[in-house]
């Protein structure tokens, strides 16, 4: 007798491979999972314009990375005693506007030179709820603590957000043409609206991307990150404190799932023998004797250049 409800991804989908490139973009689950493969040493960009929740700003910054558009300077608004950009998350913003200009551009460049390369894009959305500057209206990614009147707040639709994705799905795959892309909900619950309105959004969400995935089957498909924990998990045990994020438990049992769905055999080994390393670099000896600290280091250094031998592509 079964008690729980497992989710069973597709067969067959083992088409990543540890040295490909990668690409997450979208909500905060994308940077729990980018961390994963981080730890795996695999080459993967996340979230080039920080965390972005909504999937009209995700297909925006997407199409930017595409054009390698370049912010000219005017986007830019100070508050908070801060520059920062609608388009960018806040980790961007920064006192001096010519360092936070800088360093959007770099990253659009940086993500333009590394999708083009990609094997695989990630794109998690958060939510369906949409803030429109009232002035322009155009769709914020990030409305960095301005004044709420200055937005309007609205529900996008399920065509609306079937179109944008569609668009930037095309425009992808003639950028990118061996690019696979993979959606995914993020689990993550927004609940500042009530659990109604979190429910009717995942659900938008969830429909506009199996309309995507219907048009694009053969470069587009869907990973399940909201069922495992909302169906499968589906106990409080698995959220943080704030009973909106999963928890540590929660995360690295999506990442099994993900690795068993998308990587082959040789692939999660060096993901694992990789994982490994990357625990011990973050490990610091217990012991103050310098000879003792010297010698974990130079052991250390010993593992990765093995590890770099069998594995030259890896980014430690």
């Amino acid at each position: 007798m079964d008690f729980r409800t497992t989710i069973h991804t597709r067969d067959g989908e083992h088409f990543m491979r540890h040295s490909d490139k990668m690409m997450l973009i979208g909500s905060c689950f994308s940077d729990n999972i980018g961390a994963k493969l981080r730890d795996a040493m695999m080459q993967v960009e996340v979230n080039p314009f920080g965390t972005v929740f909504n999937p009209l700003s995700i297909a925006g910054a997407i199409n930017k990375i595409i054009d390698n558009e370049t912010i000219a300077g005017v986007e830019l608004f100070m508050n908070n005693g801060v520059w920062n950009c609608y388009d960018f998350h806040s980790r961007f913003s920064m006192s001096s506007k010519d360092a936070a200009l800088e360093r959007m551009n770099r990253s659009i460049s940086t993500a333009h030179e590394h999708l083009a390369q990609c094997k695989s894009l990630v794109v998690t959305l958060g939510t369906a709820v949409v803030y429109r500057r009232r002035d322009t209206g155009e769709v914020v990614s990030n409305c960095h603590k301005v004044p709420q009147h200055e937005f309007t707040r609205r529900l996008a639709s399920v065509d609306e957000i079937t179109g944008a994705l569609n668009a930037t799905v095309e425009r992808l795959h003639e950028f990118n043409p061996e690019l696979r892309i993979i959606f995914t909900v993020s689990p993550i619950r927004h609940i500042a609206d009530g659990l109604e309105m979190n429910s009717l959004s995942k659900a938008v969400l969830r429909v506009a991307i199996n309309n995507v995935v219907r048009s694009h089957k053969e470069w587009v498909s869907y990973f399940p990150a909201f069922e495992i924990v909302i169906d499968d998990l589906r106990d409080y045990r698995f959220y943080t404190a704030d009973m909106v994020h999963p928890t540590d438990v929660a995360i690295e049992y999506i990442w099994q799932t993900f690795q068993a769905t998308y990587f082959d055999d040789h692939s999660t080994q060096a993901i694992a023998r990789c994982e490994r390393v990357s625990k011990r670099l973050k490990h610091r000896p217990m012991s103050n004797n310098p000879e003792v600290v010297e010698r974990f280091n130079a052991d250390t250094q010993a593992v990765i250049a093995n590890l770099k031998k069998e594995y030259p592509y890896i980014n430690v």
